[in-house]
């Protein structure tokens, strides 16, 4: 069964199975993506993140791409509904399987991925089978992730991903290891005073190392009221 939901002038379709949370809308207000930027989006699941640079008028073309088909299915019925066909190309693919046929090389400015972010096994089994894959490594993993992002960008591309706090040494290694040199991180706190939930990254196909901390992103403040941070990612 699928539900509606209204992202702004946009019709989307989820499910149980396949739907989305803030870390989402972190991470495509970081990607920085211009009106004339392609880009690819890996693990898309029902697209999410192509939808919200659609809304806003961002990319010139948008490539979405996951592995389970009714995540797929449910962004095509979401492209239809929307007159989107010229903008979002949803792909149905194993990431680790990538071919010229389904997506060009070295043709996106930018790929985003906000990846399954658990290692296999540990509570899967308490999830459905889509739910267990879009959360744990069971179908891909970061080095997977990282490889199929350095095929997709051209040289000087960026890679825009988010990922929980403890798995930050495996990211940068995969980055690192596809020829994605890390380039900035960005840590995320609901308050100034607990620890961060979350990270942004970025990195860059074929550039020098030197990677920034950035100033952590902060979603409430003292009081609970949500920061101006928080308020420009639902812009």
């Amino acid at each position: 069964m699928y539900e509606t939901f209204d992202l702004g002038h946009i019709k989307m379709y989820v499910s149980n199975d396949h739907r989305f949370g803030t870390d989402a809308f972190l991470l495509a207000s970081y990607a920085g993506v211009r009106k004339d930027s392609v880009v690819c989006d890996l693990c898309t699941g029902c697209g999410i993140i192509p939808l919200i640079f659609g809304k806003n008028g961002k990319a010139s073309r948008i490539f979405a791409v996951d592995i389970q088909e009714e995540a797929i299915e449910l962004l095509k019925k979401t492209v239809a509904e929307n007159g989107l066909e010229d903008k979002i190309q949803p792909v149905l693919c194993d990431l680790r399987e990538l071919s010229q046929d389904k997506i060009t090389f070295e043709c996106a400015d930018i790929v985003t991925v906000n990846p399954p972010y658990m290692t296999g096994g540990s509570g899967a089994e308490r999830l459905s089978k889509a739910q267990a894959i879009a959360r744990h490594e069971l179908l891909c993993n970061i080095n997977d992730v990282c490889k199929a992002a350095a095929r997709l960008l051209k040289y000087g591309g960026l890679m825009k991903m988010c990922h929980r706090p403890e798995r930050l040494a495996d990211v940068i290694c995969a980055m690192r290891e596809s020829g994605v040199e890390p380039k900035s991180v960005t840590f995320v706190q609901n308050t100034a005073r607990e620890k961060p939930w979350l990270f942004l990254i970025s990195g860059k196909k074929g550039a020098a190392a030197g990677m920034i901390v950035e100033k952590p992103m902060v979603l409430r403040n003292d009081d609970l009221s949500f920061t101006e941070d928080y308020n420009k990612i639902y812009e």
